[in-house]
């Protein structure tokens, strides 16, 4: 019997043999093992392991899969009357009819599938960005969850911008189809002019992005009402996981008129949205008085002048930290 016909049905007259399903839920048999050797040189620690490790694309793998959101069905897993599956969150969504022969799905669990499922080990799904890991069916999702492999989201702030990808293509992103300003080094001056300080819905706000150490970090300034006043905030986005990002440090400054406020911190992952990084408050926050007054003049145009600079800390041979800038 091929894998394809493994089906899950209620009805007496349709019930699979009793031979069929013993070898299709088999941990370790034929066809589980046949569908994990079919490809040794994309998993080799799927190759090097038991027979129940199933790679995407498999015929088991396909029947695991949610025919509604095609994303893999975890127990409770339904089925209709005639055997046609479906996860537990698109049950909700159909109306309780089956979305294939649109019969009444019931309360019928599928309890053969269920069983397959717990029987299978299964790449992460991001195996094709790099990861190599392995896991059983059931831990696969929270690992892909955290995974280091997985898409990184476009960093850009001034739309709802849906891409991903991995960092390489987030830079040519940025750079061709938001237009964003790329520099190289470690040390920026940057001025802001805004015509109208006390404006900031619909504000189109600066992101900039620098190259250094062989890393890209986003720069973003702009404004968002906190409380009755307009606030402006200026903050560091690293283009990496966390654990990376907390190897380096930065600092950004704003002052005139003989005074200054000054900034240093740990630049935050582009894991991290950069909506949660503002409301966060995690960078140079800058009151509109205190704004108003490092722009000079009459007071009735944003003029800042930001500096700053990024470094990474390395260690002495006597164990002492010392801030090291990218040549």
């Amino acid at each position: 019997m091929d894998v394809d016909s493994v089906e899950c049905l209620s009805l007496p007259d349709a019930a699979m043999d009793a031979d069929d399903v013993g070898l299709a839920l088999h941990p370790h048999g034929g066809l589980l093992a046949a569908a994990a050797a079919s490809r040794p040189a994309a998993y080799p620690k799927a190759a090097a392991a038991a027979g129940g490790i199933v790679a995407p694309g498999s015929s088991v793998h396909e029947l695991l899969e949610c025919p509604v959101c095609t994303n893999s069905m975890y127990p409770p897993i339904h089925q209709c009357q005639n055997g046609h599956t479906l996860c537990s969150t698109c049950k909700a969504r159909v109306h309780n009819r089956c979305p294939t022969c649109r019969q009444e799905l019931g309360d019928i669990r599928c309890l053969a599938l269920e069983k397959v499922a717990e029987s299978l080990e299964l790449p992460c799904k991001y195996y094709s960005l790099g990861c190599p890991e392995i896991f059983p069916y059931y831990s696969k999702i929270k690992h892909e969850a955290m995974c280091s492999f997985r898409p990184y989201s476009c960093p850009y702030a001034g739309s709802e911008c849906s891409v991903t990808g991995d960092i390489p293509y987030l830079v040519n992103h940025l750079r061709d189809d938001h237009k964003v300003d790329m520099h190289s080094g470690c040390t920026f001056n940057h001025r802001y002019v805004k015509s109208n300080p006390r404006e900031v819905e619909n504000a189109t706000w600066m992101l900039t992005v620098f190259h250094c150490f062989g890393q890209y970090f986003c720069l973003h300034f702009e404004a968002f009402q906190l409380g009755m006043a307009p606030v402006y905030m200026a903050f560091l986005r690293f283009m990496g996981d966390e654990n990376e990002a907390r190897n380096y440090s930065y600092s950004l400054e704003v002052g005139a008129n003989g005074r200054k406020m000054v900034w240093e911190g740990t630049p935050r992952s582009v894991r991290d949205s950069h909506r949660k990084v503002r409301d966060s408050h995690d960078g140079l926050l800058i009151q509109r008085n205190m704004a108003l007054f490092f722009s000079g003049g009459d007071r009735k145009e944003l003029k800042l002048r930001i500096t700053g600079r990024i470094w990474k800390e390395t260690q002495t041979p006597d164990g002492a930290c010392v801030p090291v800038l990218c040549s």
